[in-house]
């Protein structure tokens, strides 16, 4: 499965996703999986950021609103899923 090649290559954190009650098997840990792919799709987002401010046009028709969108889009996307994760934990814990 593509989920256990991604944790194998280090790309998803080694905590097992915490079983929801009435969600068992691949349902619960596919989810599970999916919010913790969120939050490293926020952090390529704040990075992909950082990157084009760092490399944008710095004169005064340069469009340098971009970066900031790409920032807070990632923000958002972390905050989200950070969330989730702590509302599901507390639900299931």
């Amino acid at each position: 499965m593509a989920v256990e090649r991604l944790y194998l290559a280090g790309l998803i954190p080694g905590a097992k996703p915490t079983k929801i009650p009435g969600m068992d098997g691949p349902v619960s840990q596919i989810f599970g999986y999916g919010l913790w792919l969120l939050v490293l799709a926020g952090v390529g987002g704040v990075a992909y950021g950082v990157y084009k401010l760092a490399v944008s046009d710095k004169s005064r028709n340069g469009g340098g609103s971009e970066p900031f969108k790409w920032m807070g889009g990632g923000l958002a996307a972390i905050l989200l899923s950070s969330s989730l994760i702590a509302i599901l934990n507390g639900i299931a814990g």
